[in-house]
């Protein structure tokens, strides 16, 4: 009689190759492991090898970087999402491409459920079933971490760390540096351990070793360098001249990023399940597209249009952070979006610093600004009449001379 199939989430990390054989011993099924390919470069070495020796049947590597950058990443910067004024979302908008392949995958093989090692205390337990309950609902969902019996066997990480020697599976973690990270092509995570404190300095000489993706501003060039963005439509589609595709503007940025030790954010943020956590993050490319993506629409947007997209940016940021990214309220807000970014067209160049992104120039073919209006001497167009302002102060202040005249009667 054939085993019952689980596809589970692997990273190769310590929780997950762990989680595959618990699962395999629990369950007696057949362990298929699935890794995205988005972006984690090294960490993918030897990653089939690994999961073949812990116990999986079968396994899935799939390169999902184009995918990740143009139908993912892009969108959200046109939205441009930031969640709680300075996370720019790296883990959140994976989440979402993972669990959609996750389910193709256990369609595809009959599965009778998925499996993930997120923790009962985060929020990836929840974007991962989300997206699974939109795209899959007849799939089942396997969270360990929820299971009293794994959280017995379990309780913390040294049983882990014990239990993957045990088993003679290598993991980076250790009982010294047990922080964890979480890695793709827009941004590197971490959390736990000693940052479980707010008050260490994770920007400290001793800390550097930590960084993956960028210099500490301090070793940072001490020269500037320029970069020129051409935009159309709202996403970059050329650096410097060169045309690229999203996953090569977000390779190249990242590079030119991290050499200039741009986009470390170090917060206390709140998380969907209602408790603070603390994560430092390095996003370099991500960090210019997205300073750059304000700067071309400052010229080219309209204001009422910008004001309206600017006011469902929270929303649409706490959509994309919670999990609801396949959610219909989600689709209907990058509808609007998309329909904002048709003139978001043209080139601006940056400066980049020590950790610092300095405009330095914007041009735009459909750009709204005209200097013959907005000029402070004569006016040659003759479009704008000073004199014009007189009454339209007077109707803006119409109301409130009337509910100043209310208060001084009381």
């Amino acid at each position: 009689m054939a085993k019952d199939k689980i596809v589970l989430a692997y990273s190769g990390g310590l929780d997950t190759s762990v989680i595959l054989k618990w699962l395999k011993e629990t369950y007696d099924a057949e362990i298929i492991a699935f890794t995205a390919d988005i972006g984690q470069k090294e960490e993918l070495d030897g990653l089939e090898a690994k999961a073949l020796a812990t116990g999986a049947s079968k396994v899935y590597i799939d390169d999902l970087q184009d995918e990740f950058a143009k139908d993912f990443i892009y969108p959200m910067f046109q939205a441009g999402a930031q969640y709680e004024g300075q996370y720019l979302l790296g883990t959140s908008i994976a989440r979402p491409l993972i669990a959609k392949r996750m389910v193709e995958i256990a369609r595809a093989e009959g599965a009778i459920a998925i499996a993930h090692g997120a923790t009962g205390k985060g929020n990836d337990q929840v974007r991962f079933e989300l997206a699974a309950a939109a795209l899959a609902p007849e799939i089942g969902v396997i969270a360990p971490w929820r299971l009293t019996e794994f959280r017995e066997r379990f309780p913390g990480r040294a049983e882990m760390i014990a239990y993957a020697e045990e088993h003679g599976i290598p993991v980076t973690a250790s009982a010294a540096k047990p922080y964890s990270t979480d890695r793709n092509l827009l941004h590197i995570s971490y959390e736990s351990g000693v940052l479980e404190d707010p008050w260490f300095d994770a920007s400290a000489e001793d800390s550097k070793d930590m960084y993956l993706l960028s210099v500490s501003p301090e070793d940072a060039p001490d020269e500037a360098e320029y970069v020129e963005l051409e935009f159309a439509a709202g996403n970059v589609v050329a650096v410097n001249g060169e045309t690229l595709s999203p996953l090569g503007v977000m390779e190249k940025l990242n590079e030119l990023g991290g050499k200039h030790g741009i986009g470390r954010v170090d917060m206390v943020e709140n998380r969907f399940v209602g408790m603070k956590s603390r994560g430092v993050y390095e996003t370099p490319g991500g960090t210019i597209l997205f300073t750059a993506h304000r700067k071309m629409e400052s010229l080219t947007m309209d204001r009422e249009v910008m004001s309206l997209r600017d006011s469902l940016i929270t929303r649409y940021s706490t959509l994309v952070y919670n999990g609801f990214w396949f959610a219909p309220e989600r689709l209907a807000l990058q509808a609007l979006v998309t329909e904002s970014q048709k003139n978001v067209s043209g080139t601006v160049r940056l400066k980049l610093y020590k950790g610092n992104i300095i405009a330095a120039g914007v041009k735009s073919p459909v750009s709204l600004y005209n200097p013959d209006i907005a000029t402070m001497e004569a006016d040659p167009t003759q479009a704008y009449d000073q004199g014009d302002a007189a009454g339209f102060i007077r109707l803006n202040a119409l109301r409130l001379k009337v509910g100043s005249g209310v208060e001084q009667s009381k």
